[in-house]
């Protein structure tokens, strides 16, 4: 696979050109206890440290997911520009008062020796792709907070006139900016199982209507002033989905009964990211995310390829150098740093 990749034009900021990549990291083996393995991070129990809080390591690996299939085909580097993007807008969060957040660091140095004794992965394996959290217990819904109508959001609107159970205006069109955000929340699946729209009362029944009310209210307020600085960096932030916990102490108990922002934040993997200067509604919008993937795995589907099961298709080499042509576009564009 080549290193580098070429503009595909997607906006009118040409990127910095690709630096040699290293090779992709599908799954990181370090000698720590407690892994384990989502779609496309990996988990490890630290020792609880008692100052930082730190007790957590997730590691943003190559391996890319779509339709909530992990794809066999990684992306080289893109752990690392992952991990540079949800740090930045993690650390933004806390910045502007918004929520405090599970991270602590995202220095590789951090990590003990041991944990590189007699495995195959090493420190410069991880570089640049290492969250050193805060430990929580997991709230199980997603806070999805959408700005536009696209993707499952459209399909339901287009049958039903809804988003989860969210009655909205007639006569909408396909990526049209909505009046205002809605808060649409989803059960949040086990590994290789599909994340279902709810309610919001079905979400309040799961969790409490307290909590909900808070983290819709959070999610709707940290959506709206990403949405803000990304606007003026030339991005649209269509939709979103946040994850929040309880933070645990060294017994793991919990130690606050306040919620914080835990898991990524605001990526290409959690978001729909489209070039403002392109947006046109009614009609698919050019992305920064993985839509790239998923509109060829689309193709695949329509002429009968793939079904959308486990396991997925190798993806062609020119859409691994665009998809991720676009994530460093992303990168550059909401941190402004090259």
């Amino acid at each position: 696979m080549a290193n580098h990749a070429t503009s595909t034009g997607v906006s009118g900021n040409s990127p910095t050109p690709f630096p040699t990549l290293p090779p992709a990291l599908f799954e990181p083996r370090l000698n720590l206890p407690g892994h384990r393995r989502g779609k496309v991070r990996d988990l490890y129990t630290l020792e609880p440290h008692h100052e930082t809080g730190a007790g957590l390591l997730i590691i943003a690996s190559d391996r890319i997911s779509a339709f909530d299939v992990v794809l066999p085909t990684p992306l080289p580097g893109k752990g690392v520009l992952l991990t540079k993007i949800a740090a930045w807008w993690l650390k933004f969060i806390e910045k502007n008062g918004l929520c405090k957040t599970h991270l602590v660091s995202t220095a590789v140095q951090d990590l003990p020796d041991s944990a590189f004794a007699d495995n195959t992965s090493t420190r410069n394996d991880l570089a640049g792709r290492c969250t050193i959290a805060k430990p929580c217990q997991v709230i199980p819904i997603e806070f999805v907070v959408r700005g536009y109508i696209e993707g499952s959001g459209w399909k339901d609107y287009q049958q039903t006139g809804t988003i989860c159970s969210v009655k909205l205006p007639q006569g909408l069109k396909r990526c049209q900016k909505l009046p205002e955000p809605i808060f649409t929340p989803a059960t949040k699946a086990e590994f290789g199982e599909h994340d279902e729209n709810i309610s919001f009362e079905q979400a309040c029944d799961l969790v409490g209507s307290d909590l909900m009310k808070h983290l819709r209210d959070v999610s709707i307020n940290i959506y709206q002033t990403a949405c803000t600085h990304a606007l003026a960096r030339g991005i649209i932030i269509a939709d979103t989905k946040f994850e929040f916990g309880f933070e645990l102490d060294s017994n793991g108990k919990i130690a606050d009964e306040t919620p914080i922002l835990i898991d990524e934040a605001l990526t290409p993997d959690s978001s729909r990211f489209w070039p403002a200067a392109q947006y046109a509604p009614g009609q698919s919008q050019p992305s920064f995310d993985k839509q790239f993937v998923r509109e060829y795995l689309e193709s695949l589907v329509q002429n009968g390829q793939w079904d959308k099961t486990s396991p997925g298709p190798e993806l062609p080499e020119q859409v691994v150098r665009q998809t991720l042509e676009k994530y460093q576009q992303a990168a550059e564009l909401l941190t402004g740093e090259s």
